[in-house]
């Protein structure tokens, strides 16, 4: 009787810890939100946008009117129905989006949390005075949480911003000013250019990219 050839054995793949799986899981949530972030802003820009050519249109009828109106009936200072129903519906727009920001980035602070929760752990289990791996390749465990802090942080500051611009977009009469809103929304001066890097560089520690 032949002997039987030896099963083949597939090399498996190392077992992630549960603090590495949860760190894993982190970075690919920081991607998700930043990506749904983005695509947030640019409706938001959208809606904004139309906010104000809406209220920049009805300045320059209302002062054309003041200017070349004859008529002593014409009411020059009355907006149209139209113009009140679409302006409405615009902000209420812009509010919904802000809305769905600020869920984004209460999600980014929870992350940020749990992401703690975990170095704390992972400093608990090296009391010993040991030097423990890292959890991937060459990051601390530390590390993670300050990247996350950072993040989270920039997209605090940008919520603040937006929750003002929607505050008083519709409201101002300023046309420079206007300008300065919808320009600071597009750009979110408080996400800086390093954000990008920070995200793709957990992404690829914690092996979401190829190195």
């Amino acid at each position: 009787m032949a002997a039987k050839s030896p099963a083949v054995v597939t090399p498996k793949r190392p077992v992630l810890s549960v603090s590495a799986r949860k760190i894993k899981d982190n970075a690919a949530d920081w991607h998700n939100l930043m990506m749904k972030w983005e695509s947030l802003n640019d409706k938001g820009f959208t809606a904004a946008n139309k906010i104000v050519n809406l209220k920049i249109s009805a300045q320059f009828k209302d002062n054309r009117l003041e200017i070349e109106c004859e008529n002593p009936t014409q009411d020059s200072g009355k907006l149209s129905p139209h113009y009140n129903e679409e302006l409405e519906m615009y902000c209420t727009e812009l509010l919904e989006i802000l809305e769905n920001m600020t869920k984004i980035q209460l999600k980014m602070e929870k992350l940020t949390s749990t992401t703690k929760g975990v170095c704390d752990l992972e400093t608990y289990h090296s009391r010993d005075g040991r030097c423990k791996a890292p959890l991937f390749h060459t990051w601390p465990t530390s590390y993670f949480y300050e990247t996350s802090f950072k993040l989270s942080e920039m997209y605090k500051e940008e919520l603040q911003l937006k929750q003002t611009i929607v505050q008083e977009i519709a409201h101002t009469a300023d046309e420079d000013l206007m300008m300065v809103y919808l320009s600071s929304w597009l750009y979110q001066p408080y996400i800086e250019s390093s954000s990008k890097l920070l995200l793709e560089s957990m992404l690829l520690e914690t092996g979401h990219r190829p190195i």
